[in-house]
């Protein structure tokens, strides 16, 4: 196992041992105590599985209370994972940090509380599982509109997107609730 920082604190890169041979292959996805000695320290308490198809785009996603960190593996497919820091106190409020994850490549994303997330999906049909550090609490549950500009992400695709009403209405950055 590797962890590989990126361009913001906290949000990191995990890329997983694969053995394989003319069976199969096998890949261990999570065991604490080596998670820990890399300095994802995070307990777990929920698991999350999620299908969607192609131009599907979910979020940007977070909670206001019960932050959740999350631990994102795509199973079957690909999409494009999205991270963005929502702490104002953070100097790097406002930034993002964007990734393609796929089936091929045994990787992960480690996304800290603080932030939202969002993915599209770039494959025909996308699965993938996440573990959460806090239960999902639909109360604080705030969005993050995905096309701000002030954001300016890069998304792959923009044309023909679907998103669900939640996500067409997302808070612009500048009238969003977030973390001190």
């Amino acid at each position: 196992m590797k962890v590989e920082e990126t361009s913001l604190p906290g949000v990191v890169i995990v890329e997983l041992d694969k053995f394989e041979d003319e069976r199969g292959f096998f890949v261990e996805t999570y065991q604490q105590q080596r998670y820990s000695e890399h300095g994802i320290e995070a307990q777990f308490v929920q698991d999350n599985y999620s299908r969607s198809t192609r131009g599907i785009l979910r979020g940007l996603h977070y909670q206001i209370q019960q932050p959740q960190g999350k631990l994102i593996q795509v199973v079957s497919g690909e999409i494009y994972d999205v991270a963005v820091d929502m702490r104002r106190s953070s100097q790097h409020f406002g930034r993002w940090f964007g990734i393609r994850l796929n089936s091929d490549s045994p990787r992960q994303l480690y996304i800290p509380p603080g932030f939202a997330h969002g993915f599209c999906v770039l494959s025909e049909v996308a699965d993938f599982f996440y573990k959460c550090t806090d239960l999902y609490a639909r109360e604080h549950e705030r969005t993050l509109l995905w096309n701000d500009p002030t954001l300016g992400i890069d998304w792959p695709i923009t044309e023909n997107l679907i998103l669900s009403e939640k996500d067409q209405a997302g808070k612009l950055l500048v009238d969003a609730d977030c973390y001190k």
